[in-house]
């Protein structure tokens, strides 16, 4: 028996499964963005590919790429690459965040902070880069899990400028570490990886793995540094 074609999705049920519209899955397969359909007559029909396609472009455009630079990525993903291969390059732009910052008013700031918060505080966690104002007055995008340290250090009544400077170096230390730590993925960890022969799941488990595993070796790290300048403190003083 004749196995039945993969591609077995008209563009309209394909633009429904992606949550897009006919005219703007066409406007992405004129650029090139996903393969030419199966033609029978004058149909056209879709499958799998064409999902993951498409899903990744929606991840780039989350992530702020613009249409060309969303171009020149998929240029670069094999034309035979699987779905679960396409898959794979979402799990890589997929967020280290375990929350996204959502947005909320003032008063559901005040909820999730645990209290009235003065308009110090939230100038505070502004400057910090805790809370992200909005455009539209009184209302902010934050992340659960920032806000409760931004509160934590609230809490520790520590100065304006102390948690300004603290932050600043967190900042530019942090972005260094993660250009460094995104050289490494990108030139070692992933070409072995993809060259392991396991299967795409496999592949997609240990790439969520190597999140928080980088995270905690960057705090025990940082803990490790901050002992050793405490004793070559003490070791002046002598």
């Amino acid at each position: 028996m004749k196995a039945a074609p993969a591609e077995t999705m008209s563009v309209e049920q394909l633009a429904s499964r992606v949550g897009m519209t006919v005219r703007t899955v066409r406007f992405y397969a004129g650029r090139g963005l996903i393969p030419a359909p199966r033609r029978e007559g004058r149909n056209g029909y879709y499958g799998q590919d064409h999902i993951a396609r498409l899903e990744l472009v929606r991840e780039l455009q989350a992530h702020g790429f613009t249409l060309s630079a969303i171009e020149g990525y998929l240029e670069r993903i094999p034309v035979d690459a699987t779905p679960e291969d396409v898959a794979l390059h979402r799990t890589l732009l997929a967020p280290w965040m375990h929350d996204l910052p959502e947005t909320i008013d003032r008063a559901e700031l005040d909820t999730r902070s645990g209290r009235k918060l003065s308009d110090d505080d939230v100038e505070l966690l502004v400057a910090i880069g805790v809370v992200e104002p909005t455009p539209v007055d009184d209302m902010f995008k934050v992340a659960s899990a920032h806000l409760a340290v931004g509160i934590q250090l609230l809490d520790l009544g520590l100065p304006k400028a102390a948690a300004l400077a603290a932050q600043k170096i967190f900042t530019e230390h942090g972005r260094a570490v993660a250009n460094e730590i995104t050289s490494v993925f990108r030139e070692q960890v992933w070409p072995h990886l993809r060259d392991s022969n396991q299967p795409p799941e496999v592949i997609q488990a240990m790439v969520e793995r190597f999140k928080p595993l980088s995270i905690q070796a960057l705090v025990t790290s940082f803990e490790i540094a901050v002992d050793e300048a405490k004793r070559e403190t003490v070791r002046r003083r002598k």
